[in-house]
C-alpha cells in the first residue's frame, strides 16, 4: 500500500511538472505553434511517455489551461483575503493578482479568452474560472447577499475586465494602475446603480401621467 501511494504521488508530481511546462510554453506561443515533439523534448521525455500522462496534445493543452486558471484563482483569493480593509481595497488586491497573471501569461491569457468561444472544452474551463472569479470578488467586496441586479452587473463586469485586459496587452502605454482603477470604478458604479431603486425622476417618467380633467362633468 505504501509503495502504491508513493508511486501515485510521483505520478501526480510528474503530471503537475508537465502542466507547469505547458503553461510556460503556451504563454510564449500559441497552441498551434508548438508541436507535441517539442513539448516532449522540453520535458526531457519521449512522446510516448507524454501520451502516457495525456492522451493527446489537445487534452494536454486543456489541462494546462485548467491548471493555469486554478493558479490564477488561488492567487486572487489569497490577495483578496489578505486585506483586512475589505470592500474596495480587497477588490484592488484581487485585480492586482489578476493583472499579474495577465502580464506574466499574456499569450496564454489572450489564447484562453479568444479560443474559449470556439473550443467547448476550453470554454467550459473559462466559464468555470469566470464563475469562481465572480464568487471571489463578490465575497471580498462584501457583495455576497447583494440583490440579483448587482450580481448581473458583476457578471457583466467580468466581460468588461476581460476585454479591457486584452486591449491593455495591445496598448502597454496605458499605466497598469490606471487600468486597475478604471476596473474598480466600473464595478463600483455599476453595482451602486444596480443596488438602488429607480430614482424618483425616472420613476415619474416611467409612470403614465394622469389625464387632465376637461372640466365637463358626466
Amino acid at each position: 500500500m505504501a509503495t502504491r501511494k508513493r508511486n501515485r504521488l510521483q505520478v501526480d508530481e510528474r503530471r503537475e511538472q508537465l502542466l507547469e511546462l505547458g503553461i510556460r510554453l503556451f504563454s510564449d506561443r500559441g497552441y498551434e505553434e508548438i508541436p507535441i515533439g517539442e513539448i516532449a523534448e522540453a520535458a526531457g521525455i519521449s512522446k510516448g511517455l507524454l501520451y502516457h500522462y495525456f492522451p493527446s496534445k489537445r487534452e494536454f493543452y486543456v489541462e494546462a489551461v485548467r491548471h493555469a486558471a486554478g493558479q490564477m484563482l488561488v492567487s486572487i483569493e489569497q490577495a483578496s483575503q489578505g486585506s483586512d480593509a475589505g470592500g474596495v481595497e480587497s477588490l484592488r488586491r484581487g485585480l492586482d493578482a489578476y493583472l499579474d497573471y495577465v502580464e506574466d501569461h499574456a499569450v496564454a491569457y489572450s489564447t484562453l479568452i479568444k479560443s474559449g468561444a470556439a473550443d467547448p472544452d476550453v470554454a467550459a474551463v473559462v466559464e468555470a474560472a469566470r464563475r469562481a472569479f465572480v464568487k471571489q470578488i463578490s465575497e471580498g467586496a462584501g457583495l455576497v447577499a447583494a440583490p440579483p441586479a448587482v450580481m448581473v452587473a458583476l457578471r457583466g463586469w467580468i466581460g468588461f475586465v476581460e476585454a479591457a485586459s486584452l486591449e491593455w496587452l495591445d496598448t502597454p502605454s496605458v499605466p497598469r494602475e490606471m487600468l486597475r482603477e478604471v476596473m474598480v470604478s466600473a464595478l463600483t458604479a455599476a453595482a451602486g446603480v444596480a443596488a438602488e431603486e429607480l430614482p424618483s425622476a425616472a420613476t415619474t417618467r416611467l409612470t403614465p401621467k394622469p389625464k387632465k380633467s376637461s372640466g365637463v362633468r358626466a
